[in-house]
């Protein structure tokens, strides 16, 4: 039996841009060579991946939205169509259902191979931010949505999906349960740590010896990044001196930076930096209502920072409230707060929240994920044999 061939289609395959083309990289960096043949297909990235042919599609951008843009397919169907089949794949990975998404699932049943995908993107809670200029629309979004997603992932052999409440949320919106899979992401337990916890340098970034509430992610409304100004605000007028300080970048950011004034921004950060950063930190302060998993709260757990985030989406799963976290009303500036202000001033509870918080990151580890998902791989285009 020869290598298995996989085709993997991406809107975005840039390492470092999101935390969906992290996961797709922890993936990436790990495939076997010995056992597949990749072939790459996106909007953006670069020439070879990991010594693959990576084809490049014509983008558009998205309006409300300048860091992000999709590919548009249409116009290299054929040119496309030729490299499909010259590839002859086994399986293909979609990793979303845009544009070319949806060529790359008409391409699988035009050549019968099964497909894969991962759910990276909480679509549905999106609407809300992206509509919100038209609210007549919304309900009406909301449901074209739903009907885009039921149709498209229950297509799919398999969909690995990162939290038990988006699981049930997917079912709830009529995505057959037999599709999906429970595949959460992973941590770098030596990058993220306390150990690199550095007071000295949190010190000289913010001028003093204030706790420091981090919010890490990026500077999109889609974050609930109203409630992270309310927040603000809400201690600016009880006069706490804390350090709010906000590592990220986004279409946001001169927006927030003018309604923080005294907040400290910090931009794109490095992995490395931004490890210091969480162990050196007082409190993890994430409002975030859109997420399938929350990569950035397993982060800062794994670096031993207590977590006040919102009680929705996926990365509430790693909660337990009072017992390693706290989970609050997702739009409740004052109940946010007030659990800040709790852990700050209770240190035996900022102590069990990180020591509980460490513990649970630990069951997080990439190497058992990626392993299941080439397992997958193999078994799928076994089947395809087979048949």
């Amino acid at each position: 039996m020869g290598k298995v061939r996989v085709v993997f289609f991406a809107d975005i395959l840039i390492s470092d841009f999101d935390g969906a083309s992290r996961t797709m990289f922890q993936l990436i960096g790990r495939i076997p060579d010995e056992q597949f043949e990749f072939l790459f297909v996106c909007g953006l990235g670069p020439e070879h991946i990991n010594g693959f042919k990576c084809i490049h599609i014509n983008t558009r951008g998205i309006p409300g939205n300048k860091s992000y843009r999709f590919a548009t397919p249409l116009l290299q169907k054929a040119e496309l169509d030729r490299e499909l089949q010259a590839f002859s794949p086994d399986v293909i990975h979609i990793s979303t259902p845009s544009l070319l998404g949806n060529y790359a699932l008409k391409a699988a049943k035009r050549l019968g191979v099964p497909v894969i995908s991962i759910y990276h993107t909480h679509f549905i809670s999106y609407v809300d931010y992206y509509v919100r200029n038209f609210p007549f629309l919304i309900d009406f979004a909301k449901q074209r949505v739903r009907d885009i997603l039921r149709s498209f992932y229950n297509q799919c052999e398999t969909l690995y999906v990162p939290s038990n409440s988006i699981m049930q949320e997917l079912a709830t919106e009529g995505v057959n349960p037999d599709v999906m899979k429970l595949w959460g992401r992973g941590i770098d337990q030596t990058l993220f740590s306390p150990a690199k916890r550095n007071p000295e340098r949190m010190k000289r970034l913010t001028g003093n010896d204030n706790p420091c509430i981090l919010f890490a992610s990026r500077l999109v409304w889609e974050k609930n990044l109203q409630t992270l100004i309310k927040v603000y605000d809400l201690a600016m007028q009880r006069r706490l001196k804390y350090n709010f300080v906000v590592a990220g970048e986004g279409a946001a950011r001169e927006t927030v930076e003018k309604q923080m004034p005294e907040a400290i921004f910090l931009g794109h950060v490095g992995h490395e930096r931004l490890a210091e950063i969480y162990a050196s930190s007082s409190v993890f302060f994430f409002p975030s209502v859109t997420e399938t998993f929350g990569n950035v709260v397993l982060e800062a757990m794994a670096s031993g920072l207590p977590c006040v985030i919102a009680d929705s989406g996926g990365s509430g799963d790693f909660i337990e409230d009072g017992v390693n976290g706290f989970k609050c009303k997702p739009y409740d500036a004052a109940d946010f707060l007030n659990r800040i202000t709790e852990i700050i001033e209770r240190p035996g509870l900022a102590r069990q929240f990180s020591e509980k918080g460490r513990e649970n990151s630990k069951r997080y580890i990439w190497e058992n994920l990626a392993f299941e998902y080439f397992e997958d791989l193999e078994y799928l285009s076994f089947n395809l044999l087979v048949v």
